[in-house]
């Protein structure tokens, strides 16, 4: 049954779509935080493929239209950008302190956690740009010798989780300025903190935006220094 319906041309396309509306329709008529669209999604495709015993590279072979989809999609982040622009350049220092202390936290944390663990290197290369977008976290995990498919994985359960519990924490901290929620959801997940967090105000959705790109930039200019301690 897996190979005939590998074999249908939009079969990936449609369990991929269809599994994300499921988790949407769930979310909306739950209102549960974990009902989270892309975490059901995730699940139902996992499950499907799992019962149908399809290869997983065979379906990302599939549905690689849909990843080259990610780096226009993350494009589009820049239109609450130009929206908000006036607030962004007031307290753009203070953006850019925030978004490097919590890389700065990021990276160290996952570092010595590798470290004291005793992680082989490509797990720890692999591990580290997980708050940092797909496209650019792959790419640094294979310039340094990771595992692009693992540093997918992590990059996708740490937007999840930042989705999911986000609204959480910035309850029990008392995170209520916009600017300061947008830094915390851009920089610790990406583009996934970010989807949420342009739901919850459209500045705190801009300076998430911003965030998640001087985060990226800043992971990218010392991950190759950090790789030497690996």
């Amino acid at each position: 049954m897996g190979d005939f319906l590998m074999s249908l041309p939009l079969f990936c396309l449609l369990l991929t779509v269809g599994a994300f509306q499921i988790g949407l329709w769930c979310h909306k008529k739950t209102g549960l935080i974990l009902c989270n669209p892309i975490l059901i999604g995730a699940a139902l495709v996992g499950a499907v493929l799992l019962l149908l015993d399809i290869d997983m590279s065979a379906y990302q072979d599939k549905t690689a239209g849909i990843s080259w989809l990610l780096t226009p999609a993350t494009v589009c982040f820049a239109v609450p950008l130009y929206r908000q622009m006036k607030v962004l350049k007031k307290n753009l220092p203070a953006v850019i302190t925030g978004v490097a202390a919590g890389t700065a936290v990021s990276l160290g944390s996952i570092l010595a956690l590798c470290l004291i663990w005793k992680l082989e290197g490509p797990l720890s290369v692999s591990l580290l740009p997980k708050s940092i977008t797909t496209a650019m976290g792959m790419v640094l995990a294979e310039q340094n010798g990771g595992i692009p498919a693992l540093s997918s994985v992590a990059i996708l359960i740490t937007g999840i989780l930042g989705n999911l519990i986000g609204p959480f924490l910035c309850k029990i901290l008392k995170l209520t300025d916009p600017i300061s929620q947008g830094v915390a959801y851009g920089t610790a997940s990406h583009i996934i903190g970010t989807s949420k967090a342009t739901q919850i105000d459209p500045l705190t959705g801009a300076v998430s935006s911003l965030s998640l790109v001087v985060a990226g930039i800043l992971t990218a200019l010392v991950f190759p220094f950090l790789c030497k301690f690996i």
